[in-house]
């Protein structure tokens, strides 16, 4: 095959085969925002235990070699906050993190732990 279509969270996508010399990349991610621990947890293990691979900070990869970023809400809210203190205690206890914690980055954004 030279195409394939498909369809990721309700967006249509295109692939293409460029043969063995083109590999995927960390170039290129598929994001998840995720609403609670419960959806990140679906969405990490899915990936992860289907032949997948963690990394860090929300970051893994399926069987295939594409990335995902799996990215909760309350993530992407803390380190946007206003509140730049808390925003780098967010982003701090991130940079711990393979999966996200979604209760331990709220702990940081209060300042807790």
């Amino acid at each position: 095959m030279l195409t394939v279509e498909f369809t990721v969270l309700g967006i249509s996508c295109l692939g293409l085969n460029g043969g063995p010399a083109f590999q995927p990349s960390e170039a290129f991610s598929f994001q998840v925002a995720t609403e609670d621990q419960a959806e990140t947890d679906r969405y990490w293990n899915a990936i992860v235990g289907n032949g997948g691979q963690e990394s860090a900070c929300g970051w893994c990869k399926d069987r295939w070699g594409v990335s995902w970023q799996i990215t909760p809400i309350a993530l992407t809210r803390a380190y946007t906050s206003p509140d730049r203190a808390a925003a780098s205690r967010a982003f701090q206890a991130m940079m711990t993190m393979k999966k996200i914690d979604v209760a331990a980055i709220e702990a940081a954004v209060r300042g807790v732990g």
